[in-house]
């Protein structure tokens, strides 16, 4: 794993993938996975693609956020039954949200884009802000997290 992340390249990298066709969710994983130099399949990419305007458009949890929790799962999270090893997950997951709702204000899409139709430009601008705060604070977390 990469730990020597440039957080400028990282957020025009991560504008780059948005506003070339990418949503939220697979932005900030394939993004991640590039920032720091992960074998991340491509198939993580499709497992988010449901994600993007609150789960396909139910207004739900934001995307960057759930493809945030699914890449802290991916370094912390378990593989086995019963492994306690998901309490670090939690924390980390926990910690993301939290930082994620100071900053954003919320974590339902439909409240932070509310006003906004989705193929609004606008929004799109507004979004990719967001991906770039989720980006920071990911990264910020798991590069503490590493260090440790």
């Amino acid at each position: 794993m990469n730990t020597n992340v440039d957080m400028e390249k990282v957020k025009a990298y991560a504008d780059e993938a948005f506003h070339s066709g990418y949503a939220c969710s697979e932005t900030v994983i394939d993004t991640f996975r590039k920032s720091l130099e992960l074998d991340i399949p491509d198939e993580a990419i499709a497992m988010s693609s449901g994600f993007p305007w609150g789960l396909g458009g139910g207004g739900c949890i934001c995307g960057a956020l759930a493809g945030a929790t699914m890449c802290i799962g991916y370094l912390y999270g378990r593989t086995e039954k019963g492994d306690p090893k998901i309490n670090r997950c939690f924390e980390l997951s926990k910690k993301m949200h939290d930082s994620f709702r100071e900053k954003n204000g919320a974590t339902c899409c439909r409240a932070l884009t509310h006003g906004y139709d989705n193929d609004d430009p606008e929004r799109k601008c507004k979004c990719a802000g967001i991906v770039d705060n989720t980006m920071e604070d990911l990264m910020a977390i798991v590069l503490e997290e590493e260090s440790k």
